[in-house]
């Protein structure tokens, strides 16, 4: 079991940038594939970006790609998203998940979820 904590969201205006933490609890991070997904108002949470237990394969959603970029510590036990490039329609909440394998987290969310943090991109 993994216990995960978001930190990082804010307000930012268009063209900015941000960065996420996703720090995480429980021995056995390392086993699982982490990924960041968010929820704006009235819509359905979304696959943001994915890395694998070892961090030798990300996924992106086109939305983001090449704005944002997906790493991870396993000693530290953290993920990070950078996030550049804001734009307005990036303003959701952002949660940080965890699942065995990147291609079931990426179809179907994780496993784990921490609480979320907020990211406002102003125009």
């Amino acid at each position: 079991q993994v216990q995960l904590v978001e930190s990082g969201g804010g307000l930012v205006e268009a063209g900015g940038s941000l960065r996420l933490s996703c720090a995480a609890s429980g021995s056995t991070f390392s086993r699982y594939a982490m990924g960041w997904f968010r929820q704006a108002p009235g819509k359905e949470r979304e696959f943001v970006a994915g890395i694998s237990w070892n961090g030798g394969s990300t996924s992106y959603a086109d939305s983001v790609k090449g704005r944002f970029t997906i790493s991870r510590d396993n000693d530290k036990k953290t993920v990070t998203l950078q996030m550049n490039s804001l734009k307005p329609e990036d303003t959701a909440v952002y949660y940080c998940g965890a699942r065995g394998s990147m291609t079931t987290l990426r179809r179907l969310g994780g496993d784990y979820w921490g609480q979320g943090t907020q990211v406002t991109v102003s125009s």
